[in-house]
């Protein structure tokens, strides 16, 4: 890992441990029993004719505040009414200005699936995810050992999650295990922030033929999905290009409308 990865991943561990001493994770074992509808993030992806997840981010660690004002319980609807396929919503508070309670205020508002993109390194974060109402998880290949990857995989799964593994390089193929159900490669550098989609064309052919493909970060224009497309991805997530808009889900709808 990287020093900015190393700073984010301490802070988060603080956080979970800040968690625990506040709410039991018996409390949150038994608060994720109630049942709910299942989302599949993989097969909303794998039937859409583009495969946008529009992506819900007030902040970045390297260009500060995107959108601080943005509404979570306004702004993931409206990328539903404008054809996103899925949706994903950042949850960390110091780095990205987000948290639980947004993906909580949109779920009454969208039927979409919904990832919780945030730095998951351990359980008590899946049984959140599950109770707030997210639909997948984000799971960094290089925030995570191969064997805790496929743990935290496989309890994913017990609480009715899907997963989307994280890479960005060759190294980290071998966090892929049977309890991924989605793979993606994310076209900016966890550590220097240097973004490339070229990251996407040139992992591809390396990637399981039969895994469906997202390619994440650094996409602003519709011929780079076009491309992406091509190259076996079906998967696009999108959030800069539309936050920094005045109007996000109007941006996507322009966006989708220059793929047909």
């Amino acid at each position: 890992m990287t020093d900015i990865l190393d700073t984010i991943i301490a802070a988060k561990r603080q956080e979970i441990a800040s968690l625990r001493s506040i709410v039991d994770i018996d409390m949150l074992i038994e608060n994720s029993s109630t049942p709910r509808p299942f989302r599949s993030m993989r097969k909303a992806l794998d039937e859409s004719s583009h495969g946008i997840i529009a992506e819900f981010k007030r902040k970045s660690p390297s260009k500060g505040w995107i959108k601080p004002e943005g509404d979570s319980r306004s702004l993931p609807a409206d990328y539903e009414r404008n054809g996103a396929a899925a949706l994903s919503i950042l949850t960390d508070t110091p780095f990205f200005g987000g948290s639980l309670r947004d993906i909580a205020m949109a779920r009454p508002h969208t039927s979409r699936p919904i990832l919780r993109k945030d730095f998951i390194i351990d359980e008590y974060q899946l049984y959140q995810a599950r109770i707030i109402g997210a639909d997948a998880v984000l799971l960094i290949a290089a925030a995570l050992d191969p064997r805790d990857c496929r743990q935290l995989a496989a309890k994913a799964h017990e609480l009715g999650l899907e997963t989307l593994l994280e890479i960005h390089d060759e190294k980290e193929l071998d966090h892929l295990c049977e309890e991924i159900d989605m793979v993606g490669v994310n076209n900016r550098h966890l550590g220097t922030f240097h973004t490339d989609v070229e990251n996407s064309f040139r992992l591809a052919e390396q990637l399981p033929g039969e895994m469906l493909k997202i390619s994440e970060s650094g996409i602003a224009r519709p011929e780079t999905v076009v491309a992406l497309r091509q190259a076996g991805f079906k998967g696009f997530l999108i959030g800069e290009t539309f936050m920094r808009t005045d109007n996000p889900g109007e941006a996507l709808y322009h966006f989708i409308k220059q793929l047909s």
